[in-house]
């Protein structure tokens, strides 16, 4: 055992009320000022009185109950804390033994951060400083030498900016986080900031709802204070809201567990989804296609009329469900009786479009079929502005903040020796 551990222990024993930590009772008779009163040492496997100094060393030496003490109440500290919640939560101490803990932590405990794998370790149980492994779950089984390894929490934010297949990521927690890498060998400090990196917000809004402060903004409240050209999504249907959560906040595309309704007297029936960590507003995305969602509502409905097979039609829904589940990437070419198959889609518009794009030759609008710089549904394109397709994922709506007030301290980052990091806001 370390010197500054034992150091620490009979300092905490001399105090008043000792030591009661994890199963680990450590006092002396009288507290610091009795002369020569004798040390008490239990935990639920052994208990030792009128222990001298020596004798308590003798004791605490080798004993998990005391680095697992000095691990939590002299290196993570800050009681009442969302790092200190989440490095609990990552070895389940609040469920398990120490003793057991230890036994698992020697092998690796592994828990779930949407696509995160969090592995806590303990290479040296003499010390009890565990070590934590960050990486993606599909990387679960590879080796640390075939992936690419970071240890600066801070090459987390260059990371997540782009999927796998190098396209932009403008939501932090959607379901494409690049694979590949690992934050191997990190302090708990890094461990915790690599998170928060990855998924800001999302520890201190985890804690948040644990303890029951967790405020949502629900749509209405969002849609309220949205102004500018964001500030249409107000007159969106209720009915479209729910299109909207069931379109956007599916555990399919977001990590997030959706917790604002449409208001707080108005629950939505979309499914919220499953997610570790909460969702308190809709976010940024969401905001910037509701806009756009919001103007196609506003066109009046028509009827059409097309001749269609029922093989013809059944493909066309097929086609919807696999651009929607995001399956057309996985068909294969040969695949020619997936409805998205490219040859069949391909097909099928030969057969059904005209010299003009229109579908069995069904014009949009009779009155406006000609190409006058205006689109099919007689809507002009200069609202198909950069703000529609640019990065809508790290920008403020009016206040808007994807997920946080930024009123989360260090805690939410991880800090070092308590230095506030201010420069690493949530969304970049």
């Amino acid at each position: 055992m370390p010197a500054r551990q034992f150091d620490a222990l009979i300092e905490a024993a001399d105090a008043d009320g000792g030591v009661e930590f994890d199963g680990l009772r450590v006092s002396r008779a009288g507290g610091e000022a009795a002369s020569g009163g004798g040390y008490t040492f239990v935990t639920p496997e052994h208990e030792a009185a009128d222990l001298s100094e020596s004798e308590l060393r003798a004791h605490a030496e080798g004993s998990p109950y005391v680095t697992n003490w000095y691990f939590w109440e002299h290196e993570v500290r800050r009681h009442d804390s969302p790092r200190r919640a989440f490095l609990r939560r990552a070895e389940a101490a609040d469920e398990h033994a120490v003793h057991e803990r230890y036994e698992a932590l020697a092998e690796g405990l592994v828990t779930e951060w949407g696509q995160l794998r969090i592995e806590a370790t303990l290479p040296d149980a003499d010390d009890g400083a565990r070590r934590y492994d960050v990486r993606h779950v599909a990387d679960a089984g590879r080796a640390v030498d075939d992936l690419e390894t970071y240890r600066d929490p801070l090459d987390a934010r260059e990371l997540a900016k782009y999927d796998d297949d190098g396209m932009y990521r403008p939501l932090k927690t959607a379901t494409n986080a690049p694979t590949g890498w690992a934050f191997h060998d990190l302090g708990w400090r890094d461990a915790v900031e690599t998170v928060e990196t990855l998924y800001p917000a999302t520890v201190a809004n985890w804690y948040r709802e644990r303890e029951g402060t967790l405020d949502i903004d629900h749509w209405s409240d969002t849609a309220e204070r949205q102004t500018g050209i964001y500030g249409v999504v107000e007159e969106l249907p209720r009915e479209a809201v729910e299109w909207v959560a069931e379109a956007a906040c599916d555990d399919s595309q977001c990590v997030k567990r959706r917790e604002w309704q449409y208001d707080e007297d108005d629950e939505l029936a979309a499914d919220g989804g499953d997610g570790a960590f909460p969702c308190r507003e809709p976010c940024s995305l969401v905001v910037a296609a509701a806009r756009r969602w919001t103007k196609l509502e506003e066109e009046d409905p028509r009827e059409y009329t097309f001749r269609l097979t029922p093989s013809e039609k059944e493909q066309i829904e097929g086609i919807l469900d696999a651009v929607a589940d995001g399956r057309v990437d996985g068909i294969r070419e040969a695949d020619v009786y997936e409805d998205a198959n490219r040859y069949r889609t391909r097909y099928l518009r030969a057969k059904l479009f005209d010299d003009d794009g229109d579908l069995a030759g069904v014009p949009t609008d009779p009155a406006e079929h000609g190409h006058d710089g205006e689109d099919h549904h007689g809507e002009d394109h200069d609202d198909h502005d950069e703000e529609d397709h640019g990065d809508h994922g790290d920008d403020d709506h009016d206040g808007h903040d994807d997920g946080d007030h930024g009123d989360h301290d260090s805690e939410a980052h991880g800090d070092h020796d308590g230095e506030e990091h201010d420069d690493h806001d949530d969304e970049e």
